[in-house]
């Protein structure tokens, strides 16, 4: 059964033909690409340099709290088990002594308009620790009015009251993690919550002011049906959220240890999975949804659809965004900042991470300065990703380059999927149809350089 909504078209055959391993470009080159050779002072040295030319960008920041009080098995997530709250209150310790560094080395302005908690679980921290460690940021930098403060929330651990805080504390956007309602899915996936429980926090987050509310869904999981699924969706829709994510489920078990205790044979059916797939998206257009790209889905009025419409539409590490033009500063074990022509990550354990801050040493363990190439390929794979159509004309300005003689091999390669009804070429556009929306990733695959150079892909999921 073919799906049509206005921006979309499901095609069950056309999925399997092109759904291959793939990254998710949360940013290019993506993070596999990093090197151990760009390190704290390479970074050291960009932080001096953001003011340069009198272009000082204003400020993400993202701060990773990797804390669970327990394990959620599909999770592929950096986290730390443990219900013991000494281990959150020496990691705010070193947050501040990061939060001073990294500002301490910091050209231009300190002014933030985008922050984000996320984990692991952030509301994992007791209320004295998030009254710490917001104002351990505010001591360093300027909270703009009106900017995107967003968090990430588990249901089963939060209250009225803990809203109630979020809101006075300047949250004003909140991502709650459902990824299903079917009591055996989640008895399967370790991660029992009721309706009720989320309800009772969405009531909360509007009561309290949220700007935007969103759930995030996951296909694929043990135990999953089409009908099952339904009454998730069914569930959902009621809640009315702002936005919804619906990920794919990634059966990576020789990556990520927890994945070993779901059973293989228990996961759906690449067929179970597509009429899953299928029937979310039928329910979410017809309940009036926008398809925003990849697994996101937003309400018309929301600012991620409102951004899409006038071409201001972001990816970054979070996901899809509304600020294009952020520094991102990353906080804590494996987070990844993005500062002028670089990316930067931190190191991934508690104990190298509190070493390198004691030794007075920005914890960054590896990263990349993009080169000319780097950047234009980047801008090329967010305008797909984001926008579904690329002018050749503002590339070939922006970049000074011939598009067709430069990209020649890669257009070369897009006849297949123009072929397949996925992309349409013309002089001075390439356009995703509605077709090839769902395989967006795909079509970017064909101008990551270091792909075309290295076809070893297992190690990323799949597309759909």
């Amino acid at each position: 059964m073919n799906l049509v909504a206005p921006n979309l078209v499901f095609d069950p055959q056309i999925i399997r033909r092109f759904d291959i391993n793939g990254p998710r470009y949360t940013s290019y080159p993506t993070a596999d690409r990093f090197v151990e050779a760009f390190d704290a002072e390479a970074y050291k040295l960009w932080l001096g340099k953001r003011n340069i030319g009198g272009i000082s960008r204003p400020l993400s920041l993202y701060f990773h709290i990797p804390f669970c009080n327990t394990i959620c098995y599909y999770c592929a997530c950096n986290k730390i088990i443990t219900k013991d709250h000494g281990r959150s209150a020496k990691y705010l310790k070193y947050l501040g002594k990061e939060l001073a560094l990294q500002s301490g080395y910091l050209d231009g302005t300190h002014d933030v308009i985008q922050l984000h908690w996320g984990g692991g679980t952030p509301t994992f921290l007791s209320h004295d620790e998030m009254r710490q460690l917001m104002a351990s940021t505010k001591k360093h930098f300027r909270l703009l009015d009106g900017g995107e403060y967003s968090i990430e929330v588990d249901p089963r651990k939060v209250d009225v009251p803990t809203v109630e805080l979020l809101g006075e504390l300047g949250f004003n956007r909140m991502s709650l993690g459902v990824q299903d309602f079917d009591e055996r899915v989640q008895q399967a996936v370790n991660r029992v919550q009721t309706v009720e429980e989320t309800e009772t926090v969405i009531r909360a987050a509007r009561g309290c002011g949220f700007k935007s509310v969103s759930i995030d869904l996951i296909y694929g999981l043990p135990f999953q049906t089409v009908m099952g699924f339904n009454r998730t969706l069914d569930r959902v829709l009621a809640m009315d959220p702002d936005r919804l994510s619906i990920y794919n489920y990634a059966h990576l078990p020789s990556l990520f240890k927890p994945q070993r205790r779901i059973a293989e044979n228990d996961l759906p059916s690449p067929d179970a999975k597509m009429q899953i797939l299928s029937l979310a998206i039928r329910k979410l257009t017809d309940a009036g949804y926008v398809f925003i790209g990849m697994d996101h889905f937003a309400k018309p009025g929301d600012e991620l659809a409102v951004a899409q419409r006038q071409g201001r539409l972001h990816r970054n590490f979070q996901g899809y965004s509304t600020y294009a033009d952020c520094d991102l500063l990353a906080f804590g074990i494996s987070a990844i900042g993005k500062v002028g022509p670089t990316y930067e990550q931190n190191v991934k354990t508690l104990d190298e991470y509190y070493d390198r801050l004691d030794a007075g040493v920005l914890p960054v363990y590896r990263g990349l300065e993009l080169n000319a190439d780097d950047i234009l390929r980047r801008s090329i794979i967010q305008a797909l990703m984001c926008h579904f159509e690329l002018s050749l004309e503002s590339i070939e300005i922006a970049h000074l380059i011939d598009f067709r003689k430069y990209f020649a091999a890669e257009l070369e390669d897009l006849k297949e999927y123009e072929a397949g009804g996925l992309v349409k070429i013309e002089d001075k556009w390439i356009s995703v149809l509605p077709p090839g929306r769902m395989l967006v990733r795909a079509i970017s695959m064909v101008f990551d350089k270091y792909l075309r150079a290295d076809r070893q892909r297992t190690r990323y999921s799949k597309v759909i």
